[in-house]
């Protein structure tokens, strides 16, 4: 009597899943450069990674959007403006030569992201995050006070580190400079009588060769 050997149960055949081309965001940093460009388009016009960090650089026009979005959207909550800072492009062959610069923090995730907006020479203006981070007062005060950076609807649009009547913006890079003999009690007054009052002065005092003051 001859018998059938058992044979192995066998496992049915599976599929592999099929291909997708959908990437899912990894990190808040990719979740907000999907996010901005699925709400904005074209308004956002680059996307730099450096050492970690991430900068959004989007169209001085959509610089409010791009910031509600930020701090609104759930998955996002960057809630946090850091700080408020420019860059002057002179001499380095850029144009717009301004940029405005916004340093975001989320609260929930600890994430931090960059966004920039572009400003040309003769329109440095752009609108004011203050009815979003109020905490953008004083900072925005100072990027005008240093860098002739206009914000509008600040509600107080002034200098907040110069003299009212200061002219001109030191961190721009054609500001003159110079240095000054250090004000102590004993010099006080021959310094003070000394001082130049005006740009001008202060550039027929303190005129160098060179025609930047980082160059």
């Amino acid at each position: 009597m001859s018998t059938t050997p058992p044979t192995e149960p066998t496992t049915p055949a599976t599929s592999p899943p099929p291909a997708t081309d959908e990437v899912v965001p990894a990190t808040p940093a990719e979740m907000a450069v999907a996010e901005v460009r699925a709400a904005l388009g074209e308004a956002l016009i680059e996307v730099i990674e450096f050492r970690g960090e991430t900068t959004l650089v989007v169209r001085k026009e959509a610089l409010l959007d791009t910031m509600r979005l930020l701090r609104d959207d759930p998955a996002l909550q960057f809630d946090r403006l850091a700080d408020v800072t420019a860059v002057d492009y002179l001499n380095l062959g850029r144009e717009p030569r301004f940029a405005a610069v916004y340093h975001l923090m989320s609260r929930r995730s600890y994430a931090r992201l960059r966004v920039r907006a572009q400003l040309p020479e003769n329109d440095p203006v752009i609108d004011s995050v203050t009815p979003l981070y109020p905490a953008a007062n004083w900072l925005e005060r100072e990027v005008y006070d240093m860098f002739g950076i206009q914000f509008a609807g600040h509600p107080d649009p002034t200098r907040i580190l110069m003299p009212d009547d200061w002219e001109g913006y030191p961190l721009r890079k054609d500001f003159p400079y110079g240095a000054e003999e250090i004000d102590f009690s004993f010099n006080h007054e021959v310094i003070d009588a000394e001082r130049p009052q005006t740009l001008t002065e202060r550039e027929e005092r303190y005129r160098t060769n060179r025609p930047v003051n980082n160059y």
